[in-house]
């Protein structure tokens, strides 16, 4: 078995490499992260028309790509290193996964052209005010009104929620958990953004007061394709993670290189080699990690559910370790509003609760493991 990316896979990373040093250097990110909608529409037009990365996954037949999900994690490391601004998480990670998941082929064949050619941004609202990421913590109700239904209730933190033109609502019937469709701007529907400590990655708050929904799949039956929903969002998001970890090592060790305190370069210092050579292991062994689950996401393998959690814990703690290692390595400099450790540092503890923080995905290793 070999884990190495192909020549094409590399040359896929450089590409996007090159797109996001050209359309998101650092004094983009901090424009766009003071804005509400927190993204670029000019940037995400050409994320879709010159490289296709919002149809990465989507399957040929409903307007996408059809790539595999490793193509994806190379797609996301960058995007992670680059703490790039725009609902590419949220769009393609939890709504196309979901909807690919749902098994409902009108909802497919009408919703996944759009966001495979970038016109739709789209999000998955799942968490409520408890902010939990099992099912039971989804208590808002679905009800059937003439032919279709409508939604009552609230989300909470729910990514890019008040930009997206399709939000995809978890929600209870008298048969369980259900999927719905929602457009953006469905009668009923209020949307307000959240102040948050990551700017960089938009969070709403979404109350529904009758709002029209569709049905996605069957009623009462959304309980495992959200839950292979999450799991799919958990490894592409320990892509991303580690993006921003080897992003963070790579400043820390220039840094060290270059400062010079007490006539020599801070590397040269033992306590710093020290920091520097544990992030590196950290690193290293949360990139073998997210690579292992992006194989078994795009081999549809039995292992995904363990080895995204796996994944999801692991690098959720390297991420943060790196960021604030980072700082600590930078000294004075590093505790500053102009420098960019902080906004790594910012990114690093919101995506360790996003999607459930380690402690919740230990449990949920050891529970599907049968510990």
């Amino acid at each position: 078995m070999n884990f190495a990316f192909s020549e094409e896979q590399e040359e896929l990373r450089r590409a996007v490499r090159r797109f996001l040093e050209d359309k998101s250097p650092m004094t983009e990110v901090r424009r766009l992260m003071e804005t509400t909608e927190g993204y670029d529409a000019a940037v995400w037009e050409q994320m879709a028309n010159q490289l296709g990365l919002q149809a990465m996954t989507i399957p040929e037949e409903y307007g996408g790509a059809g790539f595999g999900y490793v193509e994806l994690t190379v797609v996301l490391e960058e995007m992670g290193a680059a703490l790039l601004c725009a609902p590419y998480f949220s769009t393609v990670a939890l709504a196309a996964n979901c909807l690919l998941s749902s098994g409902d082929e009108s909802a497919k064949k009408d919703l996944l052209p759009g966001i495979a050619g970038g016109e739709t941004v789209a999000t998955l609202a799942f968490t409520e005010d408890s902010g939990r990421w099992d099912l039971e913590g989804i208590t808002m109700e679905a009800s059937r009104q003439g032919d279709g239904w409508v939604l009552n209730g609230q989300k909470m933190f729910v990514l890019d929620g008040h930009t997206a033109q399709l939000v995809l609502v978890a929600a209870r019937t008298g048969a369980g958990v259900s999927l719905f469709a929602v457009e953006g701007g469905a009668a009923g529907l209020t949307r307000t953004p959240l102040a948050t400590m990551d700017q960089t990655r938009k969070q709403a708050r979404i109350e529904f007061a009758s709002t029209p929904a569709r049905l996605v799949g069957e009623e009462g039956a959304a309980g495992p394709v959200l839950s292979r929903t999450l799991d799919l969002a958990a490894v592409a998001l320990a892509a991303e993670q580690v993006g921003g970890a080897q992003r963070c090592l790579d400043m820390s060790v220039e840094y060290a290189k270059t400062r010079i305190q007490f006539g020599r370069p801070i590397g040269s210092f033992q306590a710093i080699k020290h920091k520097c050579a544990d992030m590196l292991l950290e690193v290293e062994s949360g990139k073998s990690a997210a690579y292992y689950a992006g194989w078994a996401a795009a081999e549809d393998s039995d292992e995904l559910p363990v080895v995204a959690s796996l994944a999801k814990s692991y690098c959720s703690e390297a991420y943060f370790h790196a960021a604030a290692e980072n700082i600590q390595i930078h000294g004075g400099i590093g505790f500053t509003w102009e420098h960019d450790a902080h906004l790594y540092f910012k990114r690093a503890k919101s995506s360790e609760l996003l999607l459930g923080d380690p402690t919740y995905h230990r449990e949920l290793l050891a529970q599907r493991i049968g510990i």
